[in-house]
């Protein structure tokens, strides 16, 4: 008999129950452990889980190891195409326009010494090619320096009609040449703006007036006050945009289809430069069309107080033709041909001129005519490392020169232009416009007539 057996029926009883409790203990503990794994994670599963973790932080470090390598490798491509448009402008401005600047001045002086006939209009059909040239190279640079952020604005006083009288001027003879019919109204208000930037958004609407303008239609430049602000308005009866089209018209490389009869000589950039600008200087643009009919185009700016002007000479003396006349003009270029189509021109508005490739040349001249010039014209660019404001500094410091003087570049840095202006001298850049010099040189030959004027 065994132990168990010889134990009394309540022992035995007494023992299941022990054991029963036993096995509820165990459950319980059982069941603690797999709820505290559920929470906390088994061993096993909290390792293999940080090691699946920290596989993936390996994964994505070498992602981004990557991305930040092929970063690196955009923004030296990035630098070196900045570097090659940097190259490309250098190039535009100076080995391109200067040609081009000689070839605008020798037209200008042949225009000025032909008579009606076939000649004259051979000459007529090479200005406005060359025209053509200017605009289309004048575009892609203005392009080209606005996508690169070098173009930063220069924000003076000044009345409009000084910018809107020159636009005028040369628009009515561009829409005589092509048969439209030119109106302007001037405007006597004082503004606020970057008057170059300006000039090259009314230059954009008024070249397409003329461009889309059949012809013996009519071009409108005025303006209208808007109260603390002035509108200026280009109106045109040409052949006007469809509704839907107005917003593409602003997109880079979009054209309005000519009619027949209408060559359409641009490359759709022109109002991309124009939207461009207008955001740089936060003055809207509007437009409005009738397909068939015509189109407005106008631009808003803020208007100035009029004791904000700088000090302006207070009478005219004559003309512009009457005041060039007879002045002495000396020019110093180092390219020949600049030389040559300079003196062409200018002796032509009945200029005294003297031409100079090299500063020493100007030096025997001071030896001859010892009063220098009225005008000195110098192209910034010279060979060497003097620069054309060097030479004219140490001209001036040497003989005492008290000339005005017009400095031609290539260069449309404000910095340059803020440099040069602070000297006291005027800046035109390449291709020179030969209306646009005429007017130039008129004002600098006023100025210095004009007693207590620099």
């Amino acid at each position: 008999m065994s132990v168990i057996d010889q134990k009394s029926p309540d022992a035995l009883q007494a023992l299941q129950e022990e054991n029963q409790r036993l096995r509820k203990i165990n459950a319980a503990l059982i069941e603690r452990v797999e709820a505290g794994s559920a929470v906390n994670a088994a061993p096993y599963a909290a390792f293999e889980h940080s090691a699946a973790l920290a596989e993936q932080v390996r994964e994505r470090t070498e992602a981004l190891s990557v991305a930040m390598a092929e970063l690196r490798q955009t923004n030296q491509a990035l630098k070196q195409a900045n570097l090659s448009r940097s190259k490309f402008l250098a190039a535009v401005s100076h080995d391109l326009l200067q040609p081009l600047n000689a070839a605008r001045l020798f037209t200008g002086a042949l225009l000025d010494q032909v008579a009606e006939g076939d000649l004259e209009l051979l000459a007529h059909s090479i200005h406005r090619s060359l025209q053509d040239v200017d605009s289309l190279l004048g575009t892609l640079v203005d392009m080209s320096r606005l996508d690169a952020g070098v173009i930063k604005p220069d924000i003076s006083v000044f009345r409009l009609s000084d910018l809107l009288d020159n636009l005028a001027t040369e628009f009515h003879q561009i829409s005589e040449a092509e048969q439209r019919q030119f109106s302007y109204c001037s405007s006597s208000v004082v503004v606020s703006t970057d008057l170059v930037l300006l000039a090259r958004i009314l230059r954009n609407f008024l070249t397409n007036a003329v461009r889309y303008t059949p012809v013996g239609g009519r071009i409108l430049l005025g303006s209208r006050r808007r109260g603390e602000s002035v509108e200026i308005q280009v109106l045109d009866t040409g052949v006007g945009i469809a509704e839907d089209q107005l917003e593409r018209i602003f997109e880079e490389f979009q054209r309005i289809k000519p009619e027949p009869g209408l060559q359409d000589r641009g490359l759709g950039l022109g109002l991309a430069i124009v939207d461009k600008i207008a955001g740089m200087l936060a003055h809207p643009v509007r437009v409005t069309s009738i397909a068939g009919r015509g189109s407005l185009f106008s631009v808003c700016l803020p208007l100035a107080e009029p004791d904000a002007l700088p000090s302006l000479p207070s009478h005219q003396q004559g003309t512009d033709q009457q005041v060039i006349q007879g002045s002495r003009v000396w020019v110093l270029d180092n390219d020949p041909a600049i030389c040559t189509a300079m003196y062409s021109l200018l002796t032509g508005w009945g200029c005294e001129v003297r031409t100079a490739l090299r500063v020493t040349e100007l030096q025997h001249c001071f030896a001859s005519e010892p009063e220098g010039p009225a005008l000195l014209i110098a192209d910034y660019h010279l060979d060497g490392e003097e620069s054309g404001l060097e030479a004219v500094k140490r001209l001036q410091s040497q003989y005492g020169s008290q000339a005005a003087v017009l400095m031609i570049t290539a260069n449309h840095t404000n910095v340059l232009r803020q440099h040069v202006r602070g000297l006291g001298y005027r800046m035109l850049n390449k291709p020179v416009k030969p209306l646009k010099l005429k007017v130039t040189l008129a004002h600098l030959l006023r100025q210095a007539l004009t007693p207590g004027q620099g």
